[in-house]
């Protein structure tokens, strides 16, 4: 373990102490510490002899990303040759273009996304990995993983596990949140009154080093990271051994955070002040669905590292008509409307100058999502958006029209129950009149843009023939599999309405971990690309073993592809260019606009 100047910025992933005494010995402090992590006692995944299976559904790679090594063409991922090259961002630009750019910084390589049907690709080779809460045998194919995908519920995990149960100690990622006295909130894994000498050890690191007048945001011992986020009087940690950036990781803490927030609000600290023993467990009670819900969004949901939301496939005249009557819903006193499905947005209003953030979305429809009471009957609930003001409770009207629509309208007024649903009484008959719950439940059923579906300029197909014809690449491996010219996936981020969209997922990505693989592979390819210090790049193109990765930033939007990893570099980017010209033609359908009154 190493130390490092206090002042080194959380964004680095070698910083972990620094000695505020320059004149003791600068080994002591990190030895101290690194005795108490020992006491941890943490199995290295691949290091169990005893035939047991390595992980929880959590298959990741067991490799930790290196920390960064001064290596300014980039950090190897260690699987495969890799080709990764950036350009700095031009401010207006109109067309990617195929040219020569600088070398980038970082590398690829992540692991496996949420399930849908389909076995595994022989082809891919990036499928070991999974992630959800259950120990697996390591070759499970890939419809096996669909099933467990599909059957996945909300709740506690293997609560009769403890700190000293070998199968605890082999998950590969667990998250803890405990107060400053030592005292457990919340664990991904186990009984929590069971974790409390654990808890005690994770907050004895953290009060070390604050007596020493420094903070610990980041400890690498052997192949675990320890993430640690102090807010206040509340602690909250992540232990991993996957590969998953510094910076993901303390997000995905400020995240779970956010969502306890959105429980209790800030105002949680004054009970800390008033007595530091407190214990908040009760207040919680009942919500570990709403937090393993949130984290198993972090291998699934885009919204949790691109900030942004998505919304469901409408046409225009169905959007416009929704928006409509929530506008004069907030115009009648409600703070907020939202007309949702599932975790998408069908459309949303917000009183004049009220502004609602994608995490506060986020974090709101998941809370929603995995509690049951609110399906059963119309709920009236006190609930904190964490970004719109974190001290005090809105009120919220939630009532499910069907299995996946659902309204939520927000107010400040604690006895407006019966006014907001009046209001829900109007919303209900416009959706009905215009018939356009059965128009959601077409586009569930449909799902979303396909790459198979990608129009492709005549232009494209006579260059590949013509290139065919020179000898120079297969006709086979420019089209590969999947989409036009072994395009697999991608994601569009709109900059200007903080909305993003993606494809469906198609062959070969069709297992649950293939999928988690691309969606960890855009994690750090957006981690890289926003990284201080280091950017920012217009373009990134990443070559590897299991795909090819481009990734286009402008602003006004950005785009995230991947592509088959013989894709032709210049076809590639043609292509990108097409997929940014079709989402250009679709977007009254993918997007909801005139959300501007939303930036923030």
């Amino acid at each position: 373990m190493t130390s490092s100047d206090s002042s080194s910025s959380s964004s680095s992933s070698a910083t972990d102490f620094a000695d505020p005494n320059p004149s003791t010995d600068p080994g002591t402090n990190s030895e101290r510490v690194q005795s108490q992590l020992e006491s941890m006692n943490l199995s290295e995944p691949s290091g169990v002899s005893d035939g047991t299976p390595t992980d929880d559904a959590d298959g990741e790679e067991e490799e930790v990303a290196s920390a960064a090594n001064g290596n300014e063409g980039g950090v190897s991922n260690g699987g495969g040759e890799e080709i990764i090259e950036a350009s700095p961002r031009a401010e207006h630009p109109v067309e990617m273009e195929a040219g020569e750019e600088p070398p980038s910084p970082t590398s690829s390589g992540y692991d496996g996304e949420r399930g849908s049907s389909g076995g595994a690709s022989s082809t891919y080779k990036a499928d070991d990995a999974s992630e959800e809460g259950e120990i697996r045998e390591a070759n499970v194919d890939g419809d096996t993983a669909s099933q467990h995908e599909a059957a996945w519920l909300p709740g506690k995990r293997h609560v009769d596990e403890d700190d000293a149960s070998l199968s605890w100690r082999k998950r590969k990622k667990h998250f803890f949140i405990l107060s400053n006295s030592g005292k457990p909130i919340y664990s991904r894994y186990g009984d929590e009154h069971k974790l409390a000498g654990f808890s005690a050890t994770l907050q004895a690191i953290i009060s070390f080093v604050e007596n020493g007048g420094d903070r610990v945001n980041l400890v690498k011992a052997g192949k675990h990271q320890v993430v640690f986020l102090v807010k206040g009087p509340i602690y909250l940690v992540c232990i991993s051994c996957t590969d998953e950036t510094y910076e993901y990781l303390r997000g995905q803490l400020d995240l779970l955070y956010g969502q306890m927030i959105v429980i209790l609000t800030k105002s949680i600290d004054r009970c800390f002040e008033k007595n530091s023993k407190f214990d908040m467990t009760p207040l919680l009670g009942g919500t570990d669905a709403v937090f393993s819900s949130l984290v198993h969004s972090f291998s699934w949901n885009p919204a949790t590292f691109l900030h942004a939301y998505t919304c469901l496939p409408l046409p225009y005249a169905s959007r416009k008509a929704t928006g409509t009557v929530l506008q004069d819903v907030c115009a009648s006193g409600a703070l907020f409307a939202l007309l949702m499905c599932r975790h998408k947005v069908l459309s949303l209003a917000g009183a004049q100058k009220a502004s609602l953030h994608p995490d506060d979305l986020l974090l709101l429809s998941n809370f929603v999502m995995s509690s049951e009471s609110f399906r059963t009957s119309e709920s009236f609930s006190p609930i904190c958006l964490p970004r719109y003001n974190p001290q005090a409770f809105l009120h919220a009207y939630v009532h499910f029209f069907d299995d996946d629509t659902y309204v939520i309208l927000l107010t400040t007024r604690p006895d407006a129950f019966y006014h907001l649903k009046d209001c829900r009484v109007r919303i209900e008959a416009v959706l009905l009149k215009s018939n356009i719950l059965t128009t959601v439940q077409r586009s569930i059923a449909e799902g979303g843009l396909r790459v198979e579906d990608l129009p492709i300029d005549r232009r494209l197909r006579q260059k590949s023939s013509s290139t065919n014809n020179q000898g120079q690449v297969s006709t086979e491996v420019s089209v590969g599999t999947g989409g036009p010219f072994g395009l697999w996936h991608f994601m569009y981020r709109s900059i200007y309405l903080d909305q993003y969209v993606s494809s469906e997922f198609s062959a070969p990505v069709t297992s649950h971990r293939q999928q988690k693989s691309l969606y960890r592979a855009y994690q750090k390819l957006y981690a890289s690309m926003h990284e201080k210090g280091l950017g920012p790049h217009k373009t990134q193109y990443r070559r590897d073993e299991n795909y090819t990765l481009l990734c286009w930033v402008t602003p006004d939007f950005e785009l995230y592809a991947a592509f088959d990893p013989l894709a032709d570099k210049a076809m590639a980017i043609k292509i990108c260019n097409q997929v940014c010209q079709r989402v250009k033609e679709v977007e009254n359908e993918v997007f909801l606009q005139g959300a501007s009154p939303f930036s923030w």
